[in-house]
């Protein structure tokens, strides 16, 4: 529902301080607003004077013919020749608080663009740039954020409740920023027509293409507007796979791959080039396999795309990882760990020095884990530091580090360049050879907790994986403090859960008596989940604490065998058991769980 109702004043923040301007105000008297530390007020001249941007006679004649033309300051200044552009949006930037707006990397949301006309767009010098429903925030690009009626027009345009946030643009770029915007159609299915009234477009060589041609070329805004639409709906992977006559598209999400698009395949070879042109991979070279990265902005919001290209029978296949910058750390009581897991992981995190394991495949959130319990015990009096392969994250307040392997920077030769950092908590990416293994555990011998992850199927196999790659029995046992094992599968959505009575083999399947069946839950399908009846994923977890009595297995190298029968006298659950409480808990369905976790014994 849209707010058109229109505020009496407005807070207009100005140097981490705020300044109330009454609506109706006027873009010059919001200039007089600025303040300076809270004690007068002084106009953007007087400020730009007291930093020696300008000279008090500059501001004098500027002033002058503010009274005669009645332009707002900034821009008489600049007409003037007394400042650049780009040092007033600097200046208007760091006295806001507000971030510059960069036309170039920047995609914009055509969804938000729909709902400002050109007209409005060019009358108020403000262009949106997105709206992020999961932070209610409607991010704009605008010449001047202290423009008070545009603010105020803005306000009516987004829902009750969402947060104006303005990004500071240049005047100069701005008009070009609109054209290339309502100029050109953004929409997937707007260009696809173009591009089939228009069969030169689709054969042009993208690597050919000047700025502004790339800008409006077709084959490039299609390409934008499909990884746009893949980060706008939380896909984790694009795939872009070439068969006989087609293109398919597919996005995954919340682990399962949905197919988007299913384009022409006459227009696979410009989007192929369009994006091994934005990875800086050979686009001549089709028969190898290469690996890219690329950054881009998406609309305000910075992702990172690694990029894979593999030949195959019918073209190139390319698939992008999606790495959010702006996902922020989830705390550790938020990754779905049950009570008695959340116990153990004290325990784990209380321990001085020691080896801590996350094992599961790809794309299970052992990366996610990771990091968040290494943001649980950062503080200022320790020093964190990463290897990574590569730093999917920025963490503030630990020093991240990025291995080549090959390029004389591998993991176990990190390691040893780490230990004479004096790190307290290390961070090693993969455990994945040899020389890892043995660097990873003389640190933890040496009084520091190291965090690792392993690709094993569950918390056990974690133990003969790290004897097979060469570490003694006895050595290991006293260094491993636990190991974890986790799997991804899908949340019920909230907004259209639904309980049922479990099926006969439901009952069997959850160990449950079939003659008062428990109440289990499912999604119904509705707008919000797209009608799949999930939205979201969850975690389910096993952690293996090694106490005394299990380093005494370990150290004997006994069987796995054995040492689940001990961890299981002790209290041990297993993954299944956690899936099979959250299944209770209404959190996923069995169908989920039993795709990511083994029931072959419930069977």
């Amino acid at each position: 529902m849209t707010d058109h109702s229109v505020s009496k004043e407005r807070n207009v923040p100005v140097s981490g301080q705020t300044a109330v301007v009454k609506t109706g105000t006027s873009v010059e008297a919001a200039e007089e607003m600025m303040l300076d530390d809270g004690k007068k007020s002084k106009r953007i001249g007087d400020r730009l004077v007291e930093q020696g941007v300008i000279s008090i006679d500059q501001l004098n004649v500027a002033l002058h013919e503010k009274q005669k033309s009645g332009k707002m300051i900034g821009q008489i200044l600049v007409d003037l020749g007394f400042v650049s552009e780009a040092s007033l949006t600097a200046f208007l930037s760091e006295s806001t608080g507000y971030l510059q707006f960069d036309a170039k990397k920047t995609m914009l949301d055509p969804e938000a663009l729909a709902l400002m006309t050109k007209k409005d767009v060019l009358k108020y010098q403000s262009i949106p740039i997105t709206v992020l429903q999961d932070k209610n925030q409607f991010r704009v690009a605008m010449v001047d954020p202290y423009d008070v009626l545009a603010l105020d027009k803005l306000k009516q345009l987004v829902p009750r409740g969402y947060e104006i946030i303005p990004f500071v643009c240049q005047s100069s770029v701005f008009s070009d920023i609109v054209h290339r915007a309502y100029g050109v159609t953004t929409s997937i299915d707007g260009i696809l027509k173009e591009l089939a009234g228009d069969k030169t477009a689709a054969k042009k060589n993208m690597d050919s293409l000047s700025e502004e041609e790339a800008y409006s070329h077709p084959i490039v805004r299609l390409v934008n507007a499909i990884i746009f639409e893949a980060v706008k709906i939380g896909a984790s992977d694009i795939h872009f796979e070439p068969e006989e006559n087609s293109l398919r598209v597919r996005n995954r999400i919340d682990g399962d791959l949905v197919v988007a698009h299913v384009i022409h395949r006459e227009y696979w070879n410009g989007i192929c080039q369009r994006l091994k042109i934005m990875a800086e991979l050979n686009i001549a070279d089709k028969l190898s396999p290469q690996d890219g990265r690329f950054g881009m902005n998406m609309g305000g919001r910075e992702a990172d795309f690694r990029v894979s290209c593999l030949p195959t029978v019918h073209g190139e296949n390319i698939v992008l990882r999606i790495l959010d910058q702006n996902a922020s750390i989830v705390p550790v009581e938020k990754l779905d760990f049950s009570e008695s897991n959340m116990k153990l992981i004290e325990k784990v995190l209380a321990r001085p020095e020691g080896i801590v394991v996350v094992t599961g495949p790809t794309g299970s959130g052992k990366t996610t884990t990771l990091y968040s319990m290494l943001n649980a015990i950062n503080t200022p009096d320790v020093n964190i530091q990463t290897l990574e392969d590569p730093v999917e994250y920025s963490l503030q307040g630990i020093r991240q580090s990025h291995v080549r392997d090959g390029g004389g920077f591998s993991f176990g030769e990190g390691i040893k360049a780490l230990l004479r950092q004096d790190p307290d908590i290390i961070f090693v990416g993969e455990i994945r050879d040899e020389v890892t293994a043995e660097q990873a555990l003389k640190a933890a011998m040496t009084g520091h907790q190291v965090f690792s992850s392993l690709h094993t199927n569950d918390s056990f196999g974690a133990i003969p994986r790290l004897v097979d790659l060469g570490l003694q029995p006895a050595m290991l046992a006293g260094a491993i403090i636990a190991s974890f094992a986790q799997r991804l599968v899908r949340r019920v959505c909230p907004k259209c859960k639904t309980s049922y009575q479990a099926s006969a083999e439901e009952c069997r399947l959850l160990a449950a008596d079939p003659s008062a069946p428990p109440t289990l839950y499912k999604g119904a399908g509705c707008a919000e989940c797209g009608g799949t009846g999930y939205k979201g994923r969850l975690g389910i977890h096993e952690i293996l604490y090694v106490d005394e009595e299990l380093e005494e297995l370990i150290a004997a190298n006994r069987p796995i065998a054995e040492i689940k029968a001990a961890a299981h006298k002790k209290g041990f659950k297993n993954m299944a058991d956690d899936g099979v409480a959250k299944v209770y808990a209404g959190l996923t369905t069995l169908d989920s769980l039993m795709k990511s976790v083994n029931f072959a014994n419930r069977m």
